[in-house]
C-alpha cells in the first residue's frame, strides 16, 4: 500500500487526474454530448427541436430527476442504428480513456430505444462492439441493461425475454430511471428470475428515495451493488449493514449536485460514507448532461469537501474490488494504483 502522508496536497488534482480508476455507473446514453446528437440527427435526417449545439447545451438546466428524463429521452431519440449506438459507446470510451479509467461498466437502457421501434441487437450489439474496440483503448469496458422503473413489471419481463438471445453480450441488470413512486420491490420477480440467469445485480435506490429503498434493493432484489444510495446515510442500522456487508456504492456527486440532492459540493455527504467505512465509488452518471466525466467529479468534489489523498487512494481501490471483473484483473488494476500513489509521493 503507498505512503499517503508524502502527497503533497498540490499534487493532489493531478493525480486525482492521473491514477487508475473504475467507471461503475455511468449510463451511456446520458454521454450523448450535443454535437454528437447533431450529427446523429443529421445522418439519420431527424429534426430536432433546437436550433443549434449551442441552444441544445443550454436547455441542460434541471431542477430535479424528472425534468432531466425528459431531456434525456428526447436526444436518445437520434439513435437509430447499430453505428449510431457504437459511436456512442466509441466517444464515451475515448473520453475514459482519457481520464485513466481501466474498467467500465457501461448502463444502457433498451426500453427507451424498442419503444421507438429499434430492435433489441440494434442496441446491444452497436454497444458490444464499442466494448470490444475498447480494448485497444486500454478501457476493459462491459454493459449492464437496466430496466426502467416506471415502466411495467410485465414490460420489464418482454424487455428481458427480448435481451436473452444476447446473454452473453451483458453482464448483469440494473433499475433505473424516476425513483420515487417505483420502489424496487416492483421488480422483485424480474430480479429473482435474472438471479436464476446468472446476471449480477445491481439498482438505482437513495438518491432521492428513501433508505428504505435501500433495504428493499438489498433485501428483496438481493442487489450486488446500490447505485446512488446517498441517502442511506439517514438511517444508522443501513449505514451499519451497508458497512459490514461490503455493499458498494456508486455515488455521483456532480449529478447529485444538478438534481438538487444536495445544495452544494462543499455540503456532499462522500466523505461522510467513507469516514463510515463504506465502499464508496466516484462516478458521472450522465456526464453531458451533469457537467463532468469522471475526472470532473474527483477533482470538484475534492476541492469543494477538501478530501485527502488516503480517501482518493480508497475510492479508487473500491472502484475495482466494486467491479464484476476477474480476480486476477482486479489485483493487477490495484498494482498499477499503488504505483500510482507511491510515485506521486516522491
Amino acid at each position: 500500500m503507498p505512503s499517503f502522508p508524502d502527497v503533497p496536497a498540490a499534487r493532489l488534482p493531478g493525480l486525482l487526474r492521473s491514477m487508475p480508476k473504475a467507471e461503475l455507473h455511468m449510463h451511456i446514453e446520458g454521454s450523448l454530448e450535443p454535437e454528437l446528437i447533431f450529427a446523429l440527427a443529421h445522418r439519420n435526417g431527424l429534426t430536432l427541436p433546437y436550433p443549434s449545439v449551442e441552444s441544445l447545451r443550454a436547455a441542460y438546466a434541471f431542477t430535479d430527476l424528472q425534468s432531466f428524463l425528459d431531456i434525456y429521452y428526447a436526444g436518445a431519440g437520434v439513435l437509430q442504428t447499430e453505428q449510431d449506438f457504437y459511436d456512442m459507446g466509441m466517444a464515451y470510451l475515448r473520453r475514459a480513456a482519457a481520464d485513466h479509467v481501466l474498467r467500465t461498466e457501461m448502463f444502457f437502457d433498451p426500453q427507451t430505444h424498442t419503444a421507438r421501434g429499434v430492435t433489441m441487437d440494434t442496441v446491444i450489439r452497436g454497444l458490444h462492439r464499442a466494448c470490444v474496440d475498447g480494448a485497444a483503448l486500454g478501457v476493459s469496458a462491459e454493459i449492464i441493461l437496466c430496466f426502467l422503473r416506471h415502466l411495467s413489471e410485465r414490460e420489464a419481463f418482454e424487455t428481458l425475454e427480448q435481451a436473452l438471445p444476447f446473454r452473453d453480450l451483458f453482464i448483469g441488470v440494473g433499475l433505473d430511471s424516476s425513483e420515487l413512486g417505483h420502489p424496487p420491490e416492483k421488480f422483485a420477480r424480474v430480479f429473482a428470475r435474472c438471479r436464476e440467469l446468472g446476471l449480477h445485480l445491481v439498482a438505482h435506490a437513495g438518491e432521492e428515495g428513501p433508505p428504505a429503498y435501500v433495504w428493499s434493493a438489498l433485501d428483496v432484489l438481493k442487489v450486488e451493488r446500490i447505485d446512488h444510495g446517498v441517502q442511506s446515510v439517514h438511517d444508522a442500522a443501513l449505514m451499519r449493514r451497508l458497512a459490514q456487508d461490503r455493499i458498494p456504492l456508486t455515488v455521483c456527486p456532480l449529478s447529485n449536485l444538478r438534481l438538487c440532492v444536495f445544495p452544494s459540493l462543499q455540503a456532499h455527504n462522500l466523505g461522510a460514507l467513507l469516514d463510515a467505512g463504506l465502499v464508496a465509488t466516484v462516478n458521472s452518471d450522465d456526464p453531458a448532461y451533469f457537467g463532468g466525466y469522471v475526472n470532473d467529479n474527483y477533482t470538484q468534489t475534492f476541492a469543494a469537501t477538501g478530501l485527502n489523498a488516503r480517501q482518493a487512494y480508497t475510492l479508487a481501490r473500491n472502484s475495482f474490488e466494486a467491479s464484476f471483473a476477474q480476480a486476477s484483473q482486479k489485483r493487477h488494476w490495484i498494482a498499477q494504483l499503488d504505483a500510482a500513489f507511491a510515485q506521486a509521493a516522491l
